[in-house]
């Protein structure tokens, strides 16, 4: 595929970005200005301020002298690259590849990308009239190489589409600075004559190493293509991304159900050929507003199944807002990992912890109800009830000590245990009845007594004695009391746990 870039010149980034901040400065004139070694300099100068002489660099004095009612707005540091950067972002939706060009321009890697509009004219010209839709004056280019392209946008006069192999050509007419230059330099060939490429391009190599040093003929075979320049895309491009433009915004849900299977098959299709799967997922949609909306899913293992990742999405779709309509879907997966052989045998085989079709369930709950929602313990080498259990994010990891059975536990393990009211017999004998949150229970069955003692190398204090009870209404609970029985002491009860 041969490389296309695209490059785009905001004439008046600054004052264009002020003046849809502030319409009524369309026609007047104005200018940025900072302080320089005691003076007020111009930074930016409006159209209007242009045409009545005033430009860039020129002392605030001088200029107020020629337009006295000349508005004058402080400049902002680093202004221009924020306002670069913002429009960078906004221009993803032509190009996964795209940077700024400090101080007034932007970079796009438009590859394999025109063909999507219909052709690099509709391409160039849906950019160009979205830009100026926002209020910015824009100039832009098309060509093989960035340096021929940023030479036309800024210095042409034809036609804003180099044709691929017609660098040359373009670049012949063009002023020297169009080939990016020093101004030190640039004064040296004006001093020669030298007002256009076609004055020096073909001139030995030799002779303008000579006389002008290395950086003319870099900049030469940059922009003639046999340099290759690459750029610094301001977003890192994930290796797993798929891209859909629509022809017409997308409005309904329907569209975006339509728009998130293609690109699930387009994607699966890769990860399957790779032998991997996606650990998460995120789909964006790019709006016509300018806004973007998004979603994201995650799963606990490696899948690459359609099926089972558009269920996982299909419960967010109802959060995308698409307003007055969505033209780009993205759908990135910045987390992949392998899938074996085995795992894909286990899409048809019984429930286990190797299950996928338990994964499948974990990740559809875990989409409804929060990821947090759902826990896996495993068992840890402590007597303390609280501290034998530990929490585990993955699926597949193996228990270090296996679980104990020798003795009945709860279904659920309360935190930390919490005070409760009992009756019950001395000293042994399990309790007859519990004051638990303000209700009474009577025990009609019990089982213990189970002592579980202190760690004594981690802390000291009292053992526990443990009962699993079952009160009038069937319900199984499990007690304990601290400490030896003490007829001179308070004995203190607490409830740990719920049996199934």
């Amino acid at each position: 595929m041969p490389k296309r870039f695209v490059a785009i010149w905001f004439r008046h980034l600054i004052t264009d970005w002020l003046i849809i901040r502030k319409p009524e400065l369309l026609h007047q004139p104005f200018i940025l200005a900072a302080p320089d070694h005691g003076r007020m300099m111009i930074t930016a100068a409006s159209a209007a301020a242009q045409a009545q002489g005033i430009f860039v660099g020129m002392v605030l004095a001088d200029a107020r002298a020629i337009v006295p009612a000349l508005q004058v707005f402080n400049d902002k540091p680093g202004l221009a690259e924020q306002l670069l950067k913002a429009l960078c972002k906004w221009c993803i939706r032509y190009t996964p590849v795209a940077a700024t060009d400090l101080p007034d321009g932007l970079i796009l890697d438009a590859s394999g990308c025109a063909h999507l509009w219909g052709g690099e004219q509709p391409y160039l010209q849906e950019i160009i009239t979205r830009l100026k839709a926002f209020g910015y004056h824009v100039r832009v280019a098309i060509a093989d190489t960035i340096g021929t392209a940023w030479a036309v946008a800024r210095y042409g006069r034809v036609t804003c589409i180099i044709k691929s192999g017609e660098q040359a050509t373009a670049l012949l007419p063009l002023p020297p600075a169009a080939l990016r230059l020093e101004p030190d330099l640039l004064e040296r060939l004006q001093k020669l004559g030298l007002y256009q490429v076609c004055s020096f391009i073909n001139m030995p190599r030799s002779a303008l190493r000579r006389r002008f040093g290395q950086a003319l003929l870099g900049r030469m075979d940059q922009a003639l293509g046999r340099e290759e320049e690459v750029i610094d895309p301001l977003l890192p491009i994930p290796p797993y991304q798929e891209r859909l433009p629509c022809l017409e915004p997308i409005l309904t849900a329907t569209g975006i159900e339509i728009a998130l299977q293609r690109l699930l098959e387009t994607l699966c299709s890769r990860l399957q050929q790779k032998g991997k799967g996606l650990r998460t997922a995120v789909l964006k949609a790019y709006r016509v507003d300018g806004k973007i909306e998004q979603v994201e899913i995650g799963t606990n293992r490696a899948s690459h199944n359609t099926r089972h990742l558009f269920k996982l999405f299909e419960n967010k779709i109802p959060t995308i807002e698409p307003a007055l309509g969505i033209e780009l879907f993205i759908l990135e997966a910045p987390h992949v990992e392998d899938v074996s052989p085995q795992q894909e045998t286990l899409w048809t085989g019984g429930c286990g912890l190797e299950s996928i079709t338990l994964a499948q369930l974990t990740d559809r709950l875990a989409g409804k109800t929060g990821a947090h929602s759902i826990r896996r313990y495993l068992p840890v080498q402590h007597y303390w009830p609280e501290r034998s259990i530990t929490p585990t994010a993955s699926m597949l990891e193996k228990p270090a000590t296996p679980w104990r059975t020798d003795h009945p536990r709860p279904m659920q393990l309360l935190r930390e245990p919490e005070p409760v009211e009992v009756s019950a017999p001395i000293p042994d004998y399990p309790p007859m009845l519990f004051t638990y949150k303000g209700k009474l229970h009577y025990i009609k069955k019990a089982d213990g007594p189970e002592r579980i003692e202190r760690e004594w190398w981690l802390e000291e204090g009292p053992h526990r004695d443990y009962y699993a009870v079952e009160d009038q209404d069937g319900r199984r609970y499990w007690l304990f009391r601290s400490g030896h029985y003490d007829v001179n002491k308070p004995h203190c009860w607490y409830i740990h746990g719920f049996f199934a």
